[in-house]
């Protein structure tokens, strides 16, 4: 069976690491912690990888170490090192055109402005990889979207997202064992609260 790679997108470092535009790399946290295993910095590459099995199915976890907008280098090293095909490949990323709470799952199309996907899509050399996009919002008013990205959730937030990042880990566990059409079905949703 081929093995997977789910790459958590995010910017490394503490500063970062509950922000909304780290929604994808909080995902990946919470797979490998269900699964029992730690992230260990890769070798030769600038990512931290962990290993886990979905029901018997090999699937890598990385978190690049470069900021968000270099970070599809050290994921496509990864992905070549351990044979991953770029349709094995699942991106978990933010997404701000989609309402807060939405969650929708896709192959390919367009990075939308989306820094990470950008150079994902470069490196891996195709769009026509998996993504697990996690939607954050619009930021409110007239708020930059780039700031607004690189902010923490809101208190008031904090339960929701939880649900949701169980929901895009389900949503990840869900891809690798039944493929995309089911699981466009059973995990697509279009707010927080359906």
């Amino acid at each position: 069976m081929e093995p997977w790679l789910v790459a958590g997108l995010g910017n490394p470092g503490d500063r970062y690491a509950k922000t909304r535009h780290n929604i994808g790399a909080i995902v990946v946290d919470l797979l490998a912690s269900d699964a029992g295993e730690r992230f260990r910095k890769a070798r030769f590459v600038p990512a931290e990888t962990a290993e886990i099995t979905v029901d018997g199915r090999r699937a890598w976890l990385a978190k690049s170490l470069r900021l968000m907008n270099e970070s599809g280098p050290p994921y496509a090293s990864i992905a070549k090192k351990h044979d991953v095909a770029p349709d094995h490949v699942i991106a978990v990323h933010d997404e701000i055109d989609l309402p807060f709470g939405a969650l929708k799952v896709k192959i390919g199309g367009s990075t939308a402005g989306h820094n990470g996907l950008k150079s994902l899509q470069q490196a891996l050399r195709t769009p026509d990889f998996l993504r697990v996009r996690v939607g954050i919002g619009r930021p409110p008013g007239r708020q930059d979207p780039a700031d607004y990205v690189l902010q923490p959730f809101a208190k008031r937030e904090e339960a929701d997202v939880a649900i949701l990042i169980d929901a895009a880990a389900d949503a990840v566990r869900s891809l690798i064992l039944e493929g995309l059409a089911a699981t466009q079905d059973k995990h697509n949703r279009s707010g927080a609260r359906d």
